[in-house]
């Protein structure tokens, strides 16, 4: 069935993200199979990765403007004509509009995949969401995103629940050495006796820094912190001020020698491999929670907020703990219980959170569902 598939995947730009990571995944394993497939973007870091022998690039400009827009609705037909293309799959919500007249026209399939809640607090907002629901299939990442679309629009389109996978074999233990373990310890100048708790994922207030900042001020009070050290890795992507305002909160609560801000590492499971704890504290609701997920493939215990997709992929007392959405007293407390837990019960819980992702949240898993619905409609 997958050669039978001619594919073009429609996202605006292909840097590193779940989206851009999910349309990679999926246009590799068409290809893979003999199938056609396409992407059409602005650009992006992940290109890289692509070979364009067996995947074709089209790029093209890929944002808001309505000028864009209209304009990319005869671009993409052109593609689709050209390249016998009998599957779109829009990523977002501006090429949607576009790509959903463009497939009209053309008389194929058109699929659309929700990836987050959105802003809908105008009908203007609401009705430009509105587009990613008036596909032939829509596909969600959990079922947090697809209740959300229930509960907020009128969707008459089939739907799917398809779980994002990540790679489980680059994201294990077997692909980080000793050694990386040791150099990355010594460049943040950790000691090997630390209990370290590591917060992954870009600088922006969201996620929560300022959260967990806050929750190791009331545990510092506590002299709770003498043998921890604290990361937050992710670039800051133009955020600054957001930055220094973190710098900021660890000078004034004397957190220096306890908590250090890093820029995002080339190679993530080596710093989920030095983590003792992994902690996922966004204040919104993430819609699936890739953090949650590559942590528990390395076998790290994963802390997450209440909410969102990080209620279905940690497994509460099982995989990881959840803390009240935030709530830095709430978050202090569970960070202590878990330091004092002893280590062989957190390693049994990181076995637990393999296996989780090993049956539930695998790129191939994602991959085979994704194909299962392109092949039911062509």
């Amino acid at each position: 069935m997958s050669a039978n598939i001619r594919l073009l995947q429609i996202i605006p730009n292909m840097d590193v993200g779940g989206a851009e990571t999910g349309c990679l995944h999926v246009a590799e394993y068409i290809s893979k199979m003999g199938g056609f497939s396409a992407i059409l973007t602005s650009g992006g870091k992940l290109l890289e990765l692509i070979d364009d022998n067996k995947i074709k690039i089209f790029r093209w400009p890929i944002n808001k403007n309505p000028f864009f827009i209209l304009l990319n609705i005869f671009y993409i037909f052109i593609k689709i004509k050209l390249n016998n293309i009998n599957v779109v799959h829009a990523r977002s919500r501006g090429p949607a509009w576009s790509a959903y007249f463009a497939a009209k026209l053309a008389g194929v399939k058109f699929i659309t995949t929700f990836h987050g809640t959105y802003n809908f607090k105008s009908k203007l907002k609401k009705f430009y969401n509105s587009i990613m629901l008036k596909s032939d299939h829509v596909i969600t990442g959990s079922e947090f995103i697809l209740n959300h679309i229930h509960s907020n629009y009128d969707i008459k389109a089939p739907s799917s629940v398809i779980k994002r996978g990540i790679d489980e074999k680059y994201f294990s233990k077997k692909n980080v050495s000793d050694e990386e373990i040791r150099k990355l310890k010594k460049s943040m100048n950790i000691s090997e006796k630390k209990f370290i708790i590591l917060l992954p994922g870009r600088l922006t207030y969201w996620k929560g820094q300022k959260l967990f900042i806050e929750s190791l001020n009331i545990l510092n009070k506590k002299n709770l912190l003498k043998n921890v050290s604290a990361l937050i890795i992710g670039g800051h992507q133009g955020r600054v001020d957001y930055r220094n305002e973190l710098i900021k909160m660890i000078k004034a609560y004397e957190l220096e020698d306890k908590l250090l801000i890093a820029h995002g590492l080339s190679k993530m499971p080596v710093a989920y491999s030095i983590a003792n704890l992994v902690l996922s504290s966004s204040i919104e609701p993430e819609s699936f929670g890739r953090v949650s997920v590559e942590a528990q493939s390395m076998e790290k215990p994963v802390l997450a907020s209440d909410i969102g997709g990080s209620l279905e992929t940690v497994i509460n007392n099982k995989t990881g703990w959840l803390f009240k959405n935030n709530d830095a007293n709430d978050l202090a407390s569970k960070i202590e219980m878990i330091i004092k837990t002893e280590q062989n019960i957190l390693d049994l819980i990181g076995k637990q959170g393999r296996k989780n992702v090993k049956e539930n949240y695998t790129r191939e898993l994602m991959v085979s569902r994704t194909l299962e619905i392109y092949g039911s409609l062509v």
